[in-house]
């Protein structure tokens, strides 16, 4: 008992380094008086959530991490460039914060409001659901959203899923929790979503726990399925922390709801081999000879890339080579055999080259 509680403690801290660079973009002193900063530019990211609210006049603190009711609406988040630092940041090996990003203000819509608004923005293009993970509260996933919604140019067509993560280091059990509660409101939005903009149109991104929940929630749907026709487009599961076993289980069920299912993985991703000692089995989102037997999906192995952070959990946001892949996958449709950098090692697994690699 005294080994889980620790190694759930090792767990905490690992995933919690993963918004430490995020935590210097909101940090005021960073900026000193010999810091050149640019006019600050404001940016929006639609959201659902099944948050509480928590009655602060702070648009950062608008919604808590407890259990409630779905809502919608916008997420106005103030993006403040440092231009001195931005040189810096082309060239260094890991990343360099050379922004300061902080939620503005909090606009409610009613569902349908927000749904309308969703229709017209997205001008007939595919939908984009993102569910984030472990330790991420109501703020920093609208911070996340926004870095991804950005550099996917996604614009218009991209909406966060905010479950109500406690965005504290010392409650993943208790995150798990909320998530398998999130898993039917989840799955009533994916409803509304197909049913809305069509039978295979929709896409998801699911990053570490968040994927997880996705998992449940497409369980849900392939049980009330009364065809094989796919009601999703791209399921994109990217370091997902899932017992590789338990998705093995539910894979002949849920993969025929998606034209195409994609895990990224690696074999430096701390944050899931913390996860697997925890939890005694190996993590979908872990590279090695686990995924031999995962037949159906691709996957795609990030190992041979430089990290950009030290965990190398949070890959989608900061590494232009999974970012590109990213973007033609969801922008293009593109299979893995016809996407750059990418070198077969099995029916489905492919390696992800360093840039520059012939």
């Amino acid at each position: 008992m005294t080994l889980r509680i620790l190694l759930s403690t090792l767990l905490m801290m690992a995933l919690a380094s993963c918004a430490t660079t995020e935590k210097a973009l909101t940090d005021t002193d960073a900026i000193g008086a010999d810091v050149e900063v640019e006019k600050r530019v404001l940016r929006t990211v639609p959201f659902l959530t099944v948050r509480n609210r928590t009655g602060s006049d702070e648009a950062s603190e608008y919604f808590g991490g407890h259990r409630d009711k779905l809502r919608a609406g916008i997420c106005r988040l103030d993006r403040t460039p440092i231009e001195s630092l931005k040189p810096l940041a082309a060239r260094a090996p890991f990343r360099i914060p050379d922004e300061i990003v902080k939620v503005d203000a909090i606009s409610e819509l009613d569902i349908q409001g927000f749904w309308k608004r969703m229709e017209a923005t997205s001008d007939g293009r595919a939908p984009v659901l993102y569910m984030h993970g472990f330790k991420i509260s109501f703020e920093r996933g609208c911070k996340r959203a926004l870095l991804l919604q950005e550099s996917l140019g996604l614009e218009g067509r991209f909406l966060l899923f905010s479950w109500p993560s406690d965005g504290q280091i010392t409650n993943y059990t208790r995150d798990e929790a909320d998530l398998s509660w999130s898993v039917h409101p989840l799955h009533s939005v994916l409803v509304d979503m197909i049913d809305r903009f069509g039978r295979g149109k929709v896409n998801i991104i699911a990053h570490s726990l968040g994927a997880r929940g996705v998992m449940f929630a497409m369980v849900l749907l392939a049980q009330a399925q009364q065809d094989q026709e796919p009601l999703l487009n791209q399921v994109v599961l990217i370091a997902p922390d899932i017992d590789v076993g338990i998705f093995n289980q539910y894979l002949p069920m849920i993969r025929p709801l998606a034209r195409n299912m994609t895990a990224y993985v690696s074999s430096h991703d701390s944050p899931l081999r913390l996860s697997r000692q925890l939890h005694g089995y190996p993590r979908l989102g872990e590279a090695g000879e686990h995924l031999d037997a995962v037949a159906g999906i691709e996957i795609i192995d990030l190992s041979a890339v430089p990290r950009r952070a030290p965990s190398g959990h949070v890959y989608h946001l900061h590494q232009d080579l999974v970012i590109h892949d990213l973007d033609r996958l969801l922008h293009a449709n593109q299979p893995a055999s016809h996407r750059a950098n990418l070198t077969p090692t099995g029916n489905n697994h492919w390696l992800m080259l360093p840039a520059g690699t012939d």
